[in-house]
């Protein structure tokens, strides 16, 4: 009963809004009989607009395609307990991904580019392209297999030969707990390093592994943040802990993934700490070795000389530091406060238009000058030394 109630007072809200305003929170829920589709139809969707000899490439594929295969489960079970509930018309349930047979029907011809294939992209390729030479002669990391007895002390050599020659380490960890504790004790002996996991901030991890581009840090220690889209050339050594620990983090293909981080750098090493040879190591340091001597062989017979990617150090928040830039600075102690006021109804009228065109960056930085604009109005009656000071004390922070 409570369901049923729960259900007709929440489309008889909607249908009204839908009504008097044309739109309603939860809209896209109604989409199958907004569209006249009929019970369990799919949606229309992006791909239904290009034609059919269009090309599709697909980045990373290994992670990519079981992405998609898992979009229709995760949404399927998460809209079966809203209608179960009586949340939601049964109807909310098409309003969904594509399945993946779905996607498939729409892919007529398409390109799989990663470095680790998995079993799917082998199975339906006609053709497999091996991209093993870098334009730079480059070739892919030694892998050396060290017993786990000592790996921390080994460790911390490693790390330091590396930070005298003015290069980058990236350490693998299996659990957050050993990625902390292990930057800590690095910490201790004198290495600047700092711990990456999924309990940080989107924007703070891209800040750190710009940090240890820039120097900043000379280590840093993640569990499964070190894989796929990182490029870090000054890295060369990747240290793999636990590395004869089967799993997901410890697979055939991360193994490969992570030995890559260390691709871009001459002296590029990888180092697993492991009392076993898997499967999985076996795959990976074959793998590896496989193309190391493919890239070599070409080398010598081209006279190619290996040479690190020297790569311009970019930051996500360029758009923000470029915007920061332009703002002018007002010398708010030399202003009368009339002069002030005038200011900050202007900074106002900025701050709107700015929010108006979508650029909310600018906007932000706008709202904060007229914030700072304010307190120094309220502190216009503390002596000058100490609106000096509390004005320093904000700038610092």
């Amino acid at each position: 009963l409570l369901e049923t109630q729960r259900l007709e007072q929440r489309t008889k809200y909607d249908l009204e809004m839908l009504r008097e305003m044309g739109y309603c929170p939860g809209i896209e829920n109604y989409s199958r009989p907004l569209s006249q589709r009929p019970p369990g139809s799919r949606p229309w969707c992006l791909l239904d607009y290009y034609p059919d000899d269009f090309l599709m490439i697909i980045d990373e594929s290994h992670m990519t395609v079981p992405q998609v295969r898992g979009m229709y489960h995760g949404d399927r079970s998460r809209k079966e307990t809203l209608v179960k509930y009586g949340f939601r018309l049964p109807s909310a349930l098409d309003n969904r991904p594509l399945g993946f047979e779905e996607f498939e029907e729409h892919i007529h011809q398409a390109i799989y580019t990663s470095a680790t294939p998995a079993p799917y992209e082998l199975e339906h390729s006609e053709q497999v392209v091996q991209q093993i030479i870098r334009p730079t002669g480059l070739v892919d990391p030694e892998v050396i297999v060290k017993p786990t007895e000592g790996q921390i002390d080994d460790l911390l050599g490693q790390i330091t030969r590396r930070v005298e020659r003015g290069e980058r380490a990236l350490v693998t960890t299996l659990t957050k707990r050993m990625a902390e504790d292990l930057a800590d004790y690095l910490m201790e002996m004198g290495i600047k390093v700092h711990y990456l996991h999924s309990e940080i901030q989107t924007i703070e991890r891209v800040e750190i592994l710009r940090d240890l581009r820039l120097g900043v840090y000379d280590v840093v220690v993640g569990v499964n943040l070190l894989r796929e889209g990182l490029d870090l050339p000054e890295v060369s050594l990747v240290a793999i802990l636990d590395a004869d620990k089967e799993g997901f983090l410890r697979s055939g293909r991360s193994l490969i993934q992570t030995v890559g981080r260390a691709a871009r750098h001459v002296n590029g090493q990888a180092i697993m700490y492991a009392d076993t040879i898997t499967n999985s190591m076996q795959h990976a340091i074959s793998e590896t070795n496989r193309r190391r001597a493919f890239q070599t062989k070409y080398n010598q017979e081209h006279g190619i000389v290996p040479a690190s990617i020297v790569k311009e150090i970019r930051d996500l928040t360029d758009r923000v530091r470029m915007v920061a830039e332009e703002k002018p600075e007002y010398r708010v102690g030399e202003m009368p406060r009339h002069e002030t006021m005038r200011l900050i109804k202007e900074l106002e009228k900025q701050m709107k238009a700015a929010a108006a065109e979508l650029e909310f960056e600018k906007a932000a930085i706008l709202r904060d000058q007229i914030v700072e604009l304010r307190r120094n109005l309220e502190d216009e009656d503390v002596p000058e030394w100490e609106r000096i000071w509390r004005l320093e004390q904000r700038r610092a922070r």
